[in-house]
């Protein structure tokens, strides 16, 4: 592959098909996205007492410094809030060389608050996985608000794969709608009950969010409290490119926004059926109460190439999310 990009969703499926991309089991129909792949749970994870990276080791081989008990996910397991896990992933990778990856959490595992990120052996970084890199991969899953049942085959988060060094195209400044109706966001209610990460539609929003109603154009942020809140203008992610959502420059506020941070091509385009689509945003307040104020910037998406346009974009073949406005993870029934 010689042109540097993202790889789409034909690419994947190439990776796939020799071997670069496996999996214990028979790959989901829909598991592959426009421009990344899904991940599933495997049948272990571990309750451990920190975070760490492997730097130099298996993640395996660090596991016994840190290893509380042992969890066995085909029957279903409750990942409880305030505590770590390691969890390890159906597939592995056997990745041609060029070839490189980054994980990021999926948009419903991030509207819940659980954080995960990627492990691979030897690795200095989470979520991303080197050029040519052979071997197994684990998420670390940190649930934060919610306890959350998942199980063998739970999809926490999505691996994006790129061939060289993929330029920056452009980057563009996201702004806080706080302004638009009279419901401008939620915000995360504590001690609530376990969010089974599995079932759609399945829980009812008022057992688990308060929500928040506009005021003057600003909304007063509290320390270690969670929100979701939406973009002052849509997003639009064109057919050959796509975007990722970095966390919020510590200089532009006491607080972090998106968890979840990839916006695959065709979301919000016309051609996809998306126009109107707002970016929903996971924002956490830190140590201090933060003022935020409508049209504030609270974030930046950050333009990719892809090698070549996906055959399918996103929401063509059904989305939870293309056309949302200010909208829950796909678990909870509409409010």
């Amino acid at each position: 592959m010689s042109v540097s990009g993202i790889l789409p969703l034909q690419s994947i499926r190439e990776l796939v098909d020799q071997s670069a991309i496996m999996s214990a089991s028979t790959l989901d129909a829909d598991q592959i996205q426009p421009a990344s792949i899904d991940l599933r749970l495997g049948a272990r994870a571990w309750r451990v007492r920190a975070s760490y990276l492997p730097r130099g080791k298996r993640v395996m081989d660090r596991l016994p410094d840190v290893v509380m008990h042992e969890m066995d996910l085909t029957r279903g397991a409750v990942f409880e809030s305030g505590c770590v896990y390691i969890a390890e992933l159906q597939e592995f990778l056997s990745l041609p060389a060029g070839v490189s990856a980054r994980a990021n959490p999926k948009s419903s595992t991030g509207r819940v608050d659980v954080f995960v990120r990627l492990l691979s052996d030897f690795g200095d970084l989470f979520d991303d996985v080197r050029q040519g890199y052979k071997g197994p991969i684990y998420v670390e899953i940190a649930p934060q608000t919610f306890s959350v049942l998942a199980r063998t085959g739970t999809r926490l988060n999505q691996l994006r794969l790129k061939t060289g060094e993929v330029p920056k195209l452009y980057t563009a400044d996201c702004g806080v709608d706080l302004m638009t109706g009279d419901l401008v966001g939620y915000r995360a209610r504590r001690h609530a009950g376990v969010i089974d990460l599995d079932q759609v539609d399945g829980h009812n929003p008022r057992d688990y969010w308060e929500p928040l109603y506009q005021n003057k154009g600003q909304l007063l942020l509290d320390p270690g409290e969670f929100y979701i809140l939406a973009s002052q203008t849509d997003v639009v992610i064109p057919a050959n490119e796509a975007a990722e959502m970095l966390p919020i420059d510590p200089s532009v506020g006491e607080f972090r926004v998106h968890y979840a941070g990839f916006f695959d091509p065709g979301f919000g385009t016309e051609e996809a059926g998306g126009i109107g689509s707002k970016g929903v945003l996971e924002v956490r307040c830190h140590e201090t109460p933060f003022l935020l104020e409508h049209g504030q910037t609270v974030a930046r998406l950050v333009y990719e190439p892809l090698v070549a346009k996906p055959e399918q974009l996103y929401g063509q073949g059904g989305s939870h999310y293309q056309k949302q406005g200010l909208k829950l993870s796909k678990h909870f029934r509409p409010w």
